[in-house]
């Protein structure tokens, strides 16, 4: 068998965790990544790791129709790269990724062209593609990055997954740092330009860091300041105003999926009226019409109001996902729970319009 490695890479479960780290939020228009410097410093991370070479690194994404946009042909030019793309649904979800990324692990590892993957994923879905790329006699490995505080230690990983692979390699917490940038904007812009939570459309200006923003182009105090914070709880969600309560760090853990979400619902659960959960829940919906008003542009925002109360699919897993980071994914399943996030994030969107 050829010594040699390959990685693959989730993109959606990387910019989902690297996004949370650095940006807070996982919504995709709200921080910029530098794709080469990533590419490059993964591939390090797996070369330092094994000692061997690098076949090559497969970015695994979604587009509509499954066809490469600009973004996409940026990091397809990366050296060493090559992009594989499933497709986005008329629902927001994706489709074939997962099943892209195992049928290329078992045909590579058949294939005999390396004797050691790295995954970058944390998706349960995966497990039974590695076990057979084992029983082929190659090595599986996780690229991860560390969460002391999380049952497993590693953040949105699936309990299965982990168990499954040879070991787990630590993704530096400086790498994400280094290569992913909060977006600087001012709010909605006029003009037809489309907005992507998918990162699926060209994003203006080449791919990198944002350059910070100059002391003097602070916005106008008649305008709303439209940073990333989080906004104020919906008084209807809580009865106080005290300070955020904190979710026992235990309990923060989001396990990623690309396909799907559970389907049970547990609106009697006695968690589901607890205030404190609420405002937990308040606050992430607040945070996410924050980062979300603040990359978008008229022309979205009003198509967005005119769907009112319904929102996207693609806002409504990016709620999901934040949220379930912050109390803990089985919550997200309480309906009680589900509605208040969503009513948050009309009464912020209300506040900034």
């Amino acid at each position: 068998m050829t010594t040699q490695s390959a990685i693959f890479v989730d993109a959606g479960f990387l910019l989902a965790v690297g996004g949370q780290h650095t940006a807070g939020t996982s919504l995709r228009s709200a921080f910029r990544v530098a794709y080469e410097q990533l590419a490059a410093g993964i591939a390090e991370v797996a070369r330092r790791d094994s000692g061997l070479p690098l076949l090559r690194t497969y970015w695994y994404d979604a587009s509509r129709d499954g066809l490469f946009t600009d973004q996409h042909k940026r990091i397809g030019m990366v050296d060493g790269v090559k992009v594989r793309l499933g497709r986005i649904s008329y629902s927001g979800e994706q489709k074939g990724v997962d099943l892209r990324l195992a049928l290329d692990l078992v045909g590579l590892a058949r294939s005999g062209a390396v004797s050691t993957v790295y995954l970058v994923s944390g998706d349960d879905d995966l497990a039974e593609a590695v076990e057979e790329a084992q029983a082929l006699g190659v090595q599986v490995k996780l690229i991860g990055l560390r969460k002391p505080e999380t049952r497993i230690g590693l953040a949105s990983v699936a309990e299965h997954l982990a168990l499954c692979v040879d070991g787990i390699t630590d993704l530096p917490a400086e790498l994400l740092e280094s290569t992913f940038t909060r977006s600087v904007t001012t709010g909605p812009l006029p003009g037809p330009g489309v907005h992507s939570l998918q990162g699926t459309t060209a994003e203006p200006g080449p791919a990198g860091p944002c350059p910070p923003a100059p002391a003097t182009a602070a916005a106008p105090s008649a305008a709303p300041q439209h940073r990333p914070v989080p906004g104020p709880s919906p008084a209807h969600l809580a009865g106080s105003t005290g300070p955020l309560p904190q979710v026992p760090p235990a309990e923060r853990q989001l396990v990623y999926s690309a396909g799907h979400e559970a389907a049970t619902t547990a609106a009697g659960h006695p968690e589901a009226g607890d205030s404190a959960l609420l405002r937990a829940v308040g606050e992430v919906g607040a945070s996410v019409a924050d980062n979300w008003y603040a990359n978008t542009t008229q022309r979205e925002l009003t198509e967005l109001q005119a769907d009112r109360p319904l929102l996207p699919p693609e806002i409504d897993r990016v709620l999901l996902k934040d949220c379930a980071q912050q109390i803990g994914e089985w919550k997200t399943d309480i309906q009680v729970v589900r509605r208040a996030l969503r009513a948050s994030f009309w009464d912020r969107l209300d506040q900034l319009t």
